[in-house]
């Protein structure tokens, strides 16, 4: 479908015009919206005319859609133009968009969807006065129809629904994120429309999900159902304005090589002055920080998602590890005792790895964490396991007596007064590098990691890193504080443990082996 530019100048040729939608949507004579000017100016007001990837979507969306996106390519503007179109052109409409926070759904709903209304033209506008102007919410009193911006959609019935900026929500307000996908979503009718949208935000929540299982259906060229997503893809490299002169930009052979791989990958061709913008892009925006570019303009799906290994402590390690796909289904062994390897954090956070010693093999076949729990929420979870436990290992300070602890107790007598027994303290270890360098040596070993019982541990001990020292633009030595440091140190408890660690209980030796498992072929 090619943009229609009919200028109409009869009154039967404007009444023509606004019977089709795609001249309302593409032709520039209805719809206005408001852009950054240049160097700081005020904002500028132009026609809306579709730009090469709004146009795209506009041409092929489904019933329900996944947008992994680029920064900054119109698809709110776009979708909150379309959804008011609909709801001015249709009657008994419920068009909805959910952002982020608050703040940014006032914003979006006053500079897209209230501007592009109060720029009408004055006789339209007149023809299709409101019943209600609110600060989130436009009705129509000549059709019954609305739209309305808000961080939540569950109530009421809807026929369209745009998520913006999902993956944002998904990391930054999970609880809202599981409203969306339990309440928002199921508001929309059968017959509705749905947009998804976001940059990546890493390899976790409902986006990321939505995004995987879009992917592998197109991939598979699967025929989807009005319930399947569609997978919409658009690259930096895609959009004709992410280009600047190369004069003056530095671009090694290393940027090169990057660039060269994309091409090959993507089938597509990055030119001089393409690569110059990602390369000044990464360096004056982003620190040089390539993963931050792959998640704000991201060059193909796989990288959206991906975080660098840079800086990361186990990178080597972790890649053998699934090179030889030792990280793959690693089955509980009847008959031999469990061990558990704790960090119990000095904030709130509590990680636990569940290892089965067989043979000479370290098999880790469950990782449980929590944030915020007490000592009987995690002894609570050991015991629905069945398991049976030989020793558990908890970090040097689980001795000590903590401050405000109830009763003046240790985290160890704490845990023996809720039934758990056989504890050993691992002692301290007098230079953390020395631990760390113990894990990676450990890793070498003969180890194996069940894949879906240890998924977030996994995440976590790929994620390990060294903080960023800004001022020298170097990794420091020192680990940085997030949510990955419990995962990766009640891991390294077990490395400082190994020569400690039980052997007894080993498989009967009429069990049968293990079948369709190939962690015990080597």
């Amino acid at each position: 479908m090619q943009l229609s530019s009919q200028k109409p100048t009869t009154e039967a040729e404007l009444k023509q015009c606004l019977s089709d939608p795609w001249w309302r949507l593409t032709s520039g004579h209805l719809y206005k919206i408001m852009i950054k000017g240049d160097d700081g100016d005020d904002g500028l007001v132009l026609p809306f005319v579709p730009n090469q990837h709004q146009m795209d979507l506009l041409q092929n969306f489904h019933n329900r859609n996944v947008i992994l996106k680029a920064r900054q390519l119109g698809f709110t503007t776009l979708i909150a133009i379309y959804f008011l179109d609909c709801a001015l052109f249709r009657e008994n409409v419920r068009a909805g968009i959910i952002a982020q926070t608050d703040d940014i759904a006032k914003g979006l709903f006053r500079d897209k969807v209230k501007f592009a209304y109060d720029n009408l033209p004055p006789a339209l506008r007149d023809a299709m006065p409101l019943e209600r102007d609110s600060a989130s919410e436009l009705l129509f009193s000549h059709n019954n129809s609305s739209i309305r911006v808000s961080t939540s959609m569950r109530s009421g019935t809807l026929q369209y629904l745009h998520v913006s900026e999902f993956g944002k929500i998904c990391k930054e307000f999970p609880s809202r994120a599981n409203e969306v996908v339990t309440g928002s979503i199921p508001a929309v009718a059968p017959s509705g429309v749905i947009f998804i949208e976001s940059t990546a935000e890493g390899q976790e929540g409902h986006f990321y999900t939505m995004t995987e299982q879009s992917r592998k259906n197109k991939e598979a060229g699967k025929k989807l159902t009005s319930k399947d997503y569609k997978f919409h893809f658009y690259p930096w490299w895609g959009a004709a304005e992410y280009a600047m002169p190369a004069d003056g930009v530095l671009i090694t052979d290393k940027d090169h090589q990057y660039f060269d791989s994309i091409e090959q990958a993507a089938n597509t061709t990055i030119t001089p002055e393409q690569r110059a913008w990602w390369v000044s892009t990464r360096d004056t925006d982003f620190g040089g920080q390539p993963e931050l570019m792959w998640q704000e303009y991201p060059s193909t799906p796989a990288e959206a998602f991906q975080q660098s290994t840079e800086g990361c402590y186990y990178s080597v390690q972790m890649t053998r590890l699934r090179k030889e796909k030792r990280i793959c289904a690693v089955p509980y062994q009847e008959g031999v005792v469990v061990n558990t390897f704790w960090d119990i954090g000095n904030s709130d956070g509590t990680a636990i790895w569940l290892h089965q010693r067989v043979g000479m093999q370290d098999r880790f076949i469950k990782f449980i964490e929590g944030w915020g729990e007490p000592y009987s929420y995690y002894v609570r979870e050991l015991q629905k396991t069945g398991y049976i436990w030989g020793k558990h290992f908890l970090p040097h300070d689980a001795a000590h007596v903590r401050q405000g602890a109830l009763q003046n107790l240790s985290p160890k007598s704490m845990l023996e007064s809720l039934g758990l027994t056989n504890i050993q303290v691992v002692p301290v270890c007098a230079d953390l590098q020395q631990g760390i360098q113990q894990t990676r040596n450990a890793m070498q070993g003969d180890v194996w990691i069940d894949e879906t019982g240890c998924k977030e541990g996994v995440i976590h001990l790929e994620q390990y890193r060294k903080k960023w020292n800004e001022s020298a633009g170097r990794w420091s030595s020192e680990p940085l504080k997030n949510v990955h440091t419990e995962g990766a140190d009640s891991f390294r408890q077990y490395a400082q443990s190994l020569e400690r660690i039980s052997l007894k209980a080993p498989p009967p030796a009429s069990a049968p082996p293990p079948k369709k498992h190939h962690w015990n072929r080597r």
